[in-house]
């Protein structure tokens, strides 16, 4: 067969015309499905507002709110932040009430169970009955915000909504106290903890597992954060400074939104939780707060008598009643499942196994714990003001930091902490005897506190604050004293001229005092000895000149994380044949350094050699993954950090491209960076007290969820490398405005 010119030319010419309909309809298709929902961001939006609110976005695309009403201020951080993280707001909501499965079929199932059993939608729409009018209006008008965004953006909600295929529906109060609860869930879970303390009871020797399990000890990879505040004394402008940095899990877009809110009485700047109205940490034009996760236990769980046939159960000698409670969880692609529970005077019978009926008694399902503050502490002017608003904070316990214009610095712990006769918080206790019943919440101003201390400096790290004298019993998810510790050390060894860039230099720290202190222990251990090849040698030999740092292109780290994950199994097993294993990386490295230190003779007879043999299985295993030459280990390759786009990254060819990494971390769980696999720095602030617009802030990846926008990941490559950008206020650079008139 022959082609002439024209044929060619012919052919060629259909090609290019397919070509071109592909291109058109690729392009089509990116501006229907994404282009189509990002934000407006110029002219005007009519909208409910009372009166007309303009909203500058920055180059970070921050949006800065301008109202002349406090109401139109919350209904427009509704809307803006829909326009920017709507799928994220919805599945906040879904995870809490336990809606997932609705949406993303029976993988969410389990999930979804959890949530129902802990009651999170009855326990929302309880607070919403509950809560005074003065709390409920600013979430009334945030709603107000996030359905006008609903109702004006139907088929243009986000490229998620398309792929999944399902519309938002209308947002509720309700639906913002179960974002709360989200964070309050989050930060508050022991249950777990609890059932494998039971499990390593049976057949462990008990002084030992209770050793293994302190109650004011913590866990490694429980979200965390750092907040300090340092003293005009410090400073370089003589004013305070303050910092804070929420260790939480990662995700696409980040848990934080930043924002800017202007109304009477207000200007305030910071990051908000999407959902909720306010301002999480940040500050005002008077005074600056942040706060970590104060861990103090807020679950219990009671062994029931309790018949699951009748919904009766026994309590003080007497019969009483359980109610029962019945819903359906939608499933996508399958039948609705019903799921019953009873539900007694400590709460849901929350687990049914071994012939054993649980129930949960959780302090967010007490009247009154849940509250609306942070209006409140956006509008404080002064330490009176602030303490009045987190006074009424009821939960998830928070280590409140502060500091003000006038040169003050303050600290305070937060949220309803209940008294109990004796800590029976461990394990299961005997929900019938009436003997492990709540006495009560500590009082706010018994809480611990510190007010201009002499030093200077508060530093805050998840360490527990209660004293040994402390008039209560204490309990909880308190942290070991590392980063603490080392955020102190810098602070002192700083001198006296800090400026905001210092402590965003001390929130990138990757020492860790641990892990130096295992590697001498190993070093020790080993002595003068000869290796059982000259690979082993070397490695000890890195290890005897280790600085603890956790950089990602060393293989120090590797070799102490490795030889301390045996040590940890080994404990555990000596304590509890047969559970090694589960007892996991979630606890703190401060038991097994006691232990070290102490070396009890009722543990091990020979500790050089058991650190020894767990060196050895460490080495042979990081051969196994990086190669035979420890020299050539790199901490990053096994410290990597994966995030994907829930949604998108499942899309052929050019999913991943909507995803971070994998890249190599430095830092490790209990370094000032606290770094895993899973969560980490969710946002870094670096307030300047006073003089605002030198304060720093950032989040990991950006501010919008839309993956067309150039705000998607934008601030990815900064936080990496350890940069910041301004956190603007006073000076603000506009890159766009647009402003929401009242409807005609």
């Amino acid at each position: 067969m022959q082609f002439t010119i024209a044929s060619v030319r012919r052919i060629l010419f259909f090609v290019n015309v397919l070509i071109a309909i592909a291109l058109v309809t690729a392009a089509g298709g990116f501006y229907w499905f994404i282009y189509r929902a990002l934000p407006k961001t110029s002219g005007t939006i009519e909208t409910l507002v009372t009166q007309p609110v303009e909203v500058d976005r920055d180059s970070l695309g921050v949006p800065h709110i301008k109202a002349r009403t406090l109401d139109d201020a919350w209904f427009v951080e509704g809307y803006t932040t829909a326009e920017d993280r709507m799928f994220q707001m919805d599945g906040l909501r879904r995870l809490s009430a336990g809606d997932l499965a609705a949406i993303a079929g029976p993988s969410a199932l389990e999930s979804d169970i959890e949530s129902r059993r802990t009651r999170m939608r009855r326990v929302a729409e309880q607070v919403y009955v509950d809560l005074p009018e003065s709390d409920k209006s600013a979430m009334q008008a945030y709603a107000r915000g996030v359905n006008a965004y609903i109702e004006s953006h139907r088929g243009r909600y986000g490229i998620e909504f398309t792929l999944i295929g399902y519309d938002p529906k209308p947002w509720s109060v309700v639906d913002s106290l179960l974002c709360g609860l989200y964070m309050f869930r989050d930060l508050t879970t022991s249950w777990k903890t609890k059932l494998l303390k039971q499990q390593m009871l049976r057949g462990g020797e008990p002084d030992k597992v209770n050793f293994l399990f302190p109650n004011r000890s913590g866990f490694e990879d429980h979200p965390g954060s750092n907040a300090w505040a340092v003293s005009g004394a410090h400073s370089a402008t003589g004013k305070p400074l303050l910092s804070n940095d929420m260790h939480l899990e990662f995700g696409i877009p980040g848990i934080w939104h930043m924002e800017y809110l202007e109304a009477p009485g207000m200007r305030v700047s910071g990051v908000s939780l999407p959902g909720m109205p306010g301002i999480i940490s940040g500050h005002n034009d008077r005074i600056a707060w942040g706060e970590t996760n104060l861990g103090f236990d807020v679950q219990d769980l009671y062994i029931e008598k309790l018949d699951l046939r009748t919904g009766q159960y026994l309590f003080n000698g007497k019969i009483e009643q359980a109610r029962p409670e019945r819903e359906l969880i939608e499933i996508k692609g399958r039948q609705p499942e019903e799921l019953s529970t009873w539900v007694t005077r400590h709460g849901p019978a929350f687990r049914i196994a071994n012939g054993e009926v649980m129930t949960m008694r959780w302090s967010a399902a007490e009247p009154g714990t849940v509250a609306n503050v942070f209006p409140d502490i956006d509008h404080a002017r002064n330490w009176d003001e602030f303490k009045r608003a987190i006074s009424r904070f009821g939960g998830p316990g928070q280590n409140f930091v502060y500091a003000d214009v006038d040169g003050n610095i303050g600290y305070h712990a937060s949220g309803r902490l209940p008294i109990r006769r004796g800590y029976a918080g461990d394990v299961p206790v005997d929900g019938s005897s009436g003997n492990n019943e709540w006495q009560g919440f500590i009082p706010f101003d018994e809480l611990p506190q510190a007010w201009n201390p002499p030093s200077g400096f508060i530093v805050t790290a998840n360490q527990n604050p209660f004293p040994a004298d402390y008039p209560y019993e204490v309990g909880g998810i308190f942290d070991s004293p590392y980063r603490s510790r080392q955020i102190l050390d810098m602070l002192r060894s700083s001198g006296d001229k800090l400026k905001p860039e210092d402590n965003l230099r001390i929130q990138k720290d990757v020492y860790s005092g641990f892990n130096k202190f295992l590697a001498r222990q190993l070093a020790a251990a080993f002595g003068n000895r000869t290796g059982p090849s000259q690979v082993f040698t070397d490695a000890m030999a890195m290890l005897r000149t280790w600085d603890g740092q956790m950089d990602q292109n060393r293989a120090e780290p590797l070799i102490v994380t490795l030889a301390y994950q045996y040590l940890r199994k080994a404990v555990a097993e000596r304590a509890s044949p047969g559970n090694g294993q589960v007892y996991d990386a979630k606890l703190a490295p401060a038991v097994v350094e006691r232990i070290l230190r102490e070396r009890p003779a009722s543990w091990f007879g020979d500790y050089n050699q058991l650190l020894l043999q767990c060196f050895a299985d460490g080495m042979e295993e990081g051969q196994r993954m990086q190669g035979t030459d420890p020299k050539r280990w790199k901490w990053g390759k096994y410290m990597f950090l994966t995030v994907n786009n829930p949604v998108t990254s499942r899309i052929p060819v050019v999913g991943k491209y909507f995803n971070i990494g994998p890249v190599p971390m430095s830092g490790g769980a209990t370094t000032v960076k606290q770094t895993t696999r899973i969560l980490g720095p969710s946002e870094r602030m670096d307030a300047s007290v006073g003089d605002w617009d030198a304060s720093l802030l950032n989040v990991p990846i950006g501010e919008s969820g839309h993956v067309a926008s150039r705000h998607y990941s934008d601030e990815w490559d900064a936080y990496y490398n350890g940069r910041s950008f301004p956190m603007q206020f006073d000076k603000v650079d506009v890159k766009s405005t647009v402003r929401f008139v009242p409807k005609r």
